[in-house]
């Protein structure tokens, strides 16, 4: 459930006030986890009722129109749905692994060189595995191989 939020307040993609930190506190701590746990449950929850809003409406619209510019119009707009579902597939696969890093305790540290993401980055992008160098560092080697 999104916390409570003053009208003034900023709130994340997934309604939820952004995580306010306290003096001292360590990093990634069960109140950390739990936060960002919410968040990716509320995220996968809403795309997976994306998903069944596609099969329910692919269902009911599925026409065979005998005009065929009718016929190619249904069929781009389907196959443009099912591209953005196979898109959000993969994004519930990244949401899954990274519930599966909360409930070990990886959550939240690179995988790369194992220095702490930081809570701003995790808000902007809950399923983030790398720190903001290591990502960096990666999409330029990207870059330079073509």
């Amino acid at each position: 459930m999104p916390a409570k939020k003053k009208a003034d307040e900023k709130v994340n993609l997934f309604g939820f006030s952004p995580y306010k930190e306290k003096k001292n506190e360590e990093y990634m701590n069960e109140e950390q986890e739990a936060h960002f746990r919410n968040i990716l449950e509320a995220w996968k929850k809403e795309l997976m009722e994306e998903v069944d809003r596609t099969v329910h409406h692919m269902q009911a619209d599925a026409a065979n129109f005998p005009d065929p510019n009718d016929r190619a119009t249904q069929e781009s707009e389907f196959a443009l749905e099912l591209r953005t579902r196979d898109r959000e597939r993969k994004l519930i696969k990244k949401i899954d692994e990274a519930l599966l890093r909360l409930d070990t305790h990886d959550y939240g540290y690179c995988e790369s060189c194992g220095v702490e993401i930081g809570i701003r980055r995790l808000e902007a992008r809950p399923t983030a595995t790398q720190c903001i160098d290591c990502k960096t560092l990666d999409e330029i080697r990207e870059k330079q191989m073509g």
